[in-house]
């Protein structure tokens, strides 16, 4: 295994994740300046890092895709109708800015281009992600503190 040195990016992440998947490997761990490391688990687990204890949800740090999720996810994507919201990036999925404040969105809510719909936490960045469409919240496909893939479907707005 060859190993990186400095902060790992998004494509260093994405990299590991494909290696795993093609592979069919259980776990890859890259460990960069002696204090750095991430670890990325094959069947869809991500290990997350540490939240500051102030906004860490009641989750735990690894995190697993359950299996209807997913597959609900996949069917999602064949039988859209409306606007997909897919995940930027790596990470944990948080549906509200905290865990003591409610949702930014919810069911059947309307949204509007430029609205904070969600936050992906990845390598202790916590990112605002906002709509690109106007409309109405159809479904939600994932669950709070859930790992997500780049360009997983995250969310439908019709």
């Amino acid at each position: 295994m060859e190993k990186i040195y400095g902060q790992f990016d998004l494509e260093t992440i994405e990299k590991l994740a494909k290696i795993v998947a093609d592979n069919d490997l259980g776990e890859i761990t890259i460990t960069s300046d002696g204090n750095k490391k991430i670890t990325v688990k094959g069947k869809k687990t991500v290990l997350s890092p540490t939240m500051p204890a102030a906004i860490a949800p009641a989750v735990p740090q690894t995190l697993a895709v359950t299996p209807g999720i997913a597959e609900k996810s996949a069917s999602a994507v064949e039988t859209v109708s409306g606007n997909m919201v897919r995940s930027p990036i790596v990470g944990t999925f948080y549906a509200a800015p905290s865990p003591d404040k409610p949702p930014f969105v919810k069911l059947g809510d309307k949204v509007k281009k430029g609205d904070v719909i969600m936050i992906i936490e990845s390598m202790k960045l916590m990112n605002e992600i906002k709509s690109e469409f106007d409309g109405y919240v159809k479904e939600i496909l994932v669950s709070d503190g859930q790992a997500v893939e780049f360009d997983q479907p995250i969310m439908i707005i019709e």
